[in-house]
């Protein structure tokens, strides 16, 4: 049932992605012939567009690299329309990063229909006095013991993220390397033109390459909640745990001998179910 589901997931968004391309291309044309050059400002909350590499490279426990050509947007969690659905606000990330200023989200956005955005990335920035700096940068949707390096968004961005393994050592790397792109176009139809099938792409590529390291004899693991059905339960006593002795969280430590007091931490991490076709297979 599940192949029979998922070929019928591909086929609807194969032909709702045509059929939205086709009504994007119309509308840019009935523009180019009707409207006056200018009009109003439909960016919304996006702040700076970003065009660069995408680079990911596995050393075990099958070699495999790729490259793919990828396009960000940086948004403005601050200014309306604010954070999209089913992302953190610029509130919610402030209280997990503990700062008070702007916070800027770099994502994929959806395009004709289809979203898929494998990494996202929180700028939190504090403000001293008349001083903005960026304090934080917290990553959604990543897993295991992994270090971040970024750099502020300005005319280049880059964000590289390393994923360590206690048998396979530092076993995957990936990178993000960007200029900003200078984009006059202030229409929702230009930015969607932009962004065109961007997301089809990243997940094309992914599930490629997903297929060749399966090729490779590498294992496929399935959902937690298939062999494990109490897996949220178990994942919040780790948390609880963790929370106890990482100084991170104002655990024990060498310079903080005392437990945290009896207030209870907020969680760095939140639940967010996956959306159809995949919750349906992982039922």
């Amino acid at each position: 049932m599940s192949p029979l589901f998922l070929l019928c997931y591909i086929t609807y968004t194969t032909f709702t992605s045509i059929i939205f391309s086709l009504l994007l291309a119309f509308r840019l044309l009935c523009r180019r012939v009707s409207a006056p050059a200018g009009g109003p400002n439909e960016k919304g909350n996006i702040v700076a567009l970003y065009e660069g590499t995408v680079f990911h490279q596995r050393r075990h426990p099958v070699r495999n690299s790729f490259r793919l050509p990828a396009r960000y947007a940086l948004i403005d969690l601050n200014r309306p329309p604010y954070a999209p659905p089913n992302y953190l606000s610029a509130d919610d990330a402030r209280r997990v990063a503990k700062t008070n200023g702007p916070v800027f989200l770099l994502r994929i956005p959806a395009s004709v229909g289809y979203e898929r955005s494998p990494v996202n990335l929180y700028y939190c920035y504090d403000i001293q006095g008349s001083t903005t700096t960026l304090k934080k940068c917290i990553v959604e949707d990543m897993l295991g013991n992994w270090k971040l390096k970024v750099n502020e968004p300005g005319e280049i961005l880059y964000a590289i993220i390393s994923v360590q393994h206690p048998k396979l050592g530092n076993y995957f790397t990936a990178s993000f390397t960007a200029k900003r792109v200078i984009y006059d176009s202030t229409t929702s139809d230009d930015l969607e033109a932009f962004f065109w099938l961007m997301p089809h792409k990243v997940s094309i590529t992914a599930y490629w390459n997903a297929l060749k390291l399966w090729w490779n004899n590498v294992p496929f693991y399935t959902h937690p909640r298939i062999e494990n059905p109490t897996y949220r339960e178990e994942a919040f006593q780790r948390d609880e745990k963790m929370q106890l002795i990482c100084p991170a969280f104002g655990g024990i430590n060498k310079a903080n001998n005392n437990l945290r007091s009896g207030g209870k931490i907020d969680r760095c991490f939140m639940w967010k179910d996956a959306k159809w076709p995949w919750s349906y297979l992982i039922r």
